[in-house]
């Protein structure tokens, strides 16, 4: 019975022959070149596109450098070659016929080759050994359940590699940080075309998480990453929880970029001090972007940021945005994250917009404490706002609309909170993403008109097949008061319609409409479905359905639909969706893109 272990050359490059090879190719150099020659490569299916690529025969054919002995030694060898790169396949006895016809011009190399059997495999001895049989016994069986390369499944160099690889991680990262692959060994019979498989890992000791070690803090006070930490001392060691510390200092402004990792010194396991390395931004910060939207048109926008007022790392952030429909300017200061990793700041605006008809003119001032974590953002706030809406005509304006010209004013208290739950926070294919706003504004506290608002939005994603999905998007809200809402910032009222509403119809052309002009109404409720059919990993299409409305009386509401198609891209930083939807009430088209380049 012959017997021999895999392989212990890369899967991909054999070491004895490249390194030969590319020695002739160096010798070469300075002997008289001949020209290129050309190969037939009659192979089957599971090895031509390994042999394409790895064997030198195939590789070098295009250069113009090869002599006369190079190539001949090439054709010696090809056969060994090819037996080599089809092992890695689990072809432990191809044949290989070479043959090379110097009488045509150019040269011609005839390879032929029969993978013959595949060997399978036909065990798996996976063992985990150490202090995670007895102290973790389901990681340990973890490691054995979800062993890839199951008895029947067909042998790779790259699969046993990875196979190997799966199971340490499973150790790795969770507890046994120190873990490693004690031994392994693939026996190959080659007469019976098997192998036999068997791994040993040694887990090591638990660990458990200590106190951070920071480096790389110059501009910025240490307290600010012992603040926004999420780990306790005593823990159990997880690289997951590693990731939580890295993603919330990187949701900081202070910091471009983290690494987090422990002492993996199994002598450390107890109390493993953390490293974090952080990299940070400099203090002043000066952004700009031009971009266009079918919503508001093209824009242009500019942003200035200090991390460091006062020298206590407080931020101030200014930016001013310039688009043809809607203008804004914001000012923001905020406070370091506290003990709680919650934000303090306060901040002011203001936003004119210039929408079907209207003028609506904005200012807000307040107060916000805030929190972000992987899963949730959570604000408390109080905010004063005092909007001016009129008529861009001038002309007068009807009696029966619910929000009365000039202007009007609020303070409202507020609470804000979205919760994710998706499988990828930039292109998530399952799971939803949830958000709820409520306010209320007392009459007599810098407030008209005493108040309740409420605002809630819902994305739904389901996975169909490998690439596709399914998604459905809804918002409601709604305005209650007594009597009507005559008094209330316009701001806080609604309107429907656009890119992020009901597609078919221009952005905010839903409301109470009287003679052509869009007024803000109490209420608002939309839904959307959208099939994405996705062709690669980077464009896909989609088909779509939108429905909702914006009204002052759920008995008097009018639904308007849309319909339309799409073309979606995954971008560098992001989704961009171009649709063109068709409005089934106003029976028109309309395009939505919204796309910006930063610089």
């Amino acid at each position: 019975m012959k017997k021999s272990k895999a392989f212990p050359f890369h899967p991909r490059f054999p070491k004895p022959f490249a390194v030969v090879s590319g020695c002739l190719v160096l010798l070469g150099a300075s002997m008289p070149a001949h020209a290129v020659y050309k190969v037939e490569l009659d192979a089957p299916k599971s090895l031509r596109e390994l042999l394409s690529a790895h064997l030198d025969l195939m590789r070098y054919r295009d250069r113009d450098d090869i002599n006369a002995d190079q190539l001949r030694f090439m054709v010696e060898t090809g056969a060994e070659q090819v037996k080599e790169l089809a092992a890695t396949e689990g072809y432990f006895s191809p044949t290989a016929d070479i043959r090379l016809d110097t009488q045509a011009q150019p040269p011609v190399v005839s390879v032929t080759v029969a993978e013959g059997p595949r060997t399978s495999i036909a065990r798996a001895d996976i063992e985990v050994s150490g202090p995670a049989r007895e102290q973790s016994p389901q990681q340990a069986a973890q490691v054995v359940d979800n062993w890839a390369m199951k008895p029947g499944a067909p042998f790779r160099q790259e699969d046993w590699a990875a196979a190997k690889d799966a199971g340490l991680r499973v150790l790795q990262e969770r507890r046994y940080a120190a873990a490693a692959i004690a031994s392994s060994n693939a026996a190959i019979f080659a007469d019976r075309n098997e192998a036999e498989l068997a791994v040993n890992y040694q887990s090591g000791p638990p660990f458990t998480l200590g106190e951070l070690r920071i480096s790389g803090t110059s501009r910025y006070p240490e307290s600010i990453i012992r603040n926004v930490n999420p780990l306790k001392p005593g823990e159990d060691y997880d690289a997951g929880r590693l990731l939580a510390l890295q993603r919330a200092l990187q949701r900081t402004p202070y910091f471009s970029n983290s690494v987090v990792d422990i002492d993996r010194d199994p002598a450390q396991a107890a109390l493993s001090p953390v490293d974090v390395k952080v990299t940070e931004y400099p203090t002043q910060r000066i952004r700009g972007g031009v971009g266009y939207a079918t919503d508001t048109g093209a824009r242009v926008e500019g942003r200035y940021s200090h991390n460091n007022v006062f020298g206590r790392a407080w931020v101030f952030d200014s930016q001013v945005r310039v688009e043809q429909q809607r203008q804004n300017a914001t000012l923001d200061l905020a406070m370091p994250p506290d003990g709680t990793a919650y934000v303090n700041s306060v901040h002011g605006s203001v936003e004119r917009t210039t929408l079907e008809g209207v003028e609506l003119r904005s200012r807000r001032a307040g107060v916000r404490r805030a929190r972000s974590t992987d899963t949730d953002d959570y604000a408390y706030s109080v905010e004063y706002y005092r909007d001016e809406l009129q008529q861009l005509d001038g002309t007068t304006l009807p009696a029966d609309i619910l929000t009365e010209p000039g202007s009007h004013q609020a303070l409202v208290v507020g609470y804000a909170r979205t919760h994710r739950a998706v499988d990828d926070p930039v292109f998530p294919r399952s799971g939803y993403i949830a958000s709820l706003e409520a306010g209320v504004a007392l009459k007599g506290l810098l407030t008209d008109q005493t108040f309740f608002r409420t605002y809630g939005k819902l994305r739904r994603y389901w996975p169909v097949g490998e690439r596709d999905l399914v998604l459905l998007r809804g918002e409601v809200g709604a305005v209650v008061s007594k009597g009507d809402n005559s008094s209330v910032p316009a701001s806080l009222l609604f309107r429907a319609g656009g890119t992020e509403s009901v597609r078919g119809y221009k952005y905010q052309s839903i409301g109470n409409v009287r003679d052509g002009t869009v007024y803000p109404t109490r209420y608002l409720a939309t839904a959307g479905i959208e099939y994405q059919r996705w062709i690669s990993g980077a464009w896909g299409g989609a088909v779509f359905y939108d429905v909702g409305t914006a009204t002052d009386s759920w008995s008097e509401k009018q639904l308007f639909q849309g319909v339309g198609i799409g073309v979606r891209y995954r971008s560098p930083v992001g989704p961009v969706n171009v649709d063109l939807a068709y409005g089934i009430r106003n029976k028109e088209f309309n395009p939505h893109l919204s796309l910006g380049v930063a610089f």
